[in-house]
């Protein structure tokens, strides 16, 4: 039996590696493809967005002398009204009605405040499927973060989240940004949280797929023999 050279080698494990690597480089392409086939800001539903009125402004109240004591807040105009959304020392985000700050933080987001904020700072906000909070703890994959907030679901398919705590849109869930969230999972092979992008799975396999693509470009080099001319 003719022992086999070295490019036969290299060759034969070339093939046992895109085996092993074949699928997950697949996935790889794919996911990849998904999520450059629409711009970031599309999918991260900023042409959903209905910029408010000029006159918003951002203010420091973190110094002692602030008659309300907060660590941080800043000015925004919520529906017609300017409101404080301040971080008290604790860490939790409370609202005032600039125009009667004496009367103290505003009462948690409600269901009908969450439906009219939505209606007025995104586009076809006003057609509400449904509308559900979910507390802190228990965030819905597509969202996320630990603040209790509102889910408001459009006729077509987009989840807008509004905090219960800041009254604000804190983020905008279409269709296509849950098809980019799936296909990230798939890239980074982590669909439980969709966040760990270091762990031995995706790293062995990549280092499998990297030692792949360098036995193709050392076999690119491999000489082959003429066919016999009869």
């Amino acid at each position: 039996m003719a022992r086999r050279t070295p490019m036969q080698k290299l060759a034969r494990w070339h093939i046992w590696l895109g085996w092993l690597v074949g699928v997950p480089l697949l996935l790889w392409t794919l996911s990849g493809l998904v999520m450059v086939a629409r711009p970031i800001e599309e999918v991260r539903g900023k042409h959903l967005r209905i910029e408010p009125p000029a006159g918003a402004m951002s203010v420091d109240f973190g110094g002692d002398g602030a008659a309300i004591k907060l660590r941080e807040g800043h000015i925004v105009q919520q529906r017609g009204r300017a409101i404080l959304l301040a971080t008290l020392p604790d860490g939790r985000t409370a609202r005032y009605d600039l125009a009667r700050p004496a009367a103290g933080p505003l009462p948690p987001v409600s269901e009908a405040e969450a439906r009219a904020a939505v209606a007025a700072e995104i586009v076809g906000g006003k057609q509400v499927v449904s509308a559900r909070l979910f507390p802190a703890d228990q965030p819905p994959l597509d969202f996320r973060r630990p603040i209790a907030a509102w889910q408001v679901v459009l006729a077509d398919g987009t989840h807008v989240y509004v905090g219960q705590d800041s009254g604000a849109i804190e983020a905008v869930r279409t269709r296509w940004w849950r098809t980019f969230d799936f296909m990230w999972g798939l890239h980074i092979m982590d669909l439980e949280t969709r966040e760990d992008t270091h762990h031995p799975l995706l790293i062995g396999f990549a280092a499998l797929a990297l030692i792949g693509c360098l036995l193709g470009t050392v076999l690119l080099f491999r000489r082959r023999r003429r066919p016999i001319s009869r």
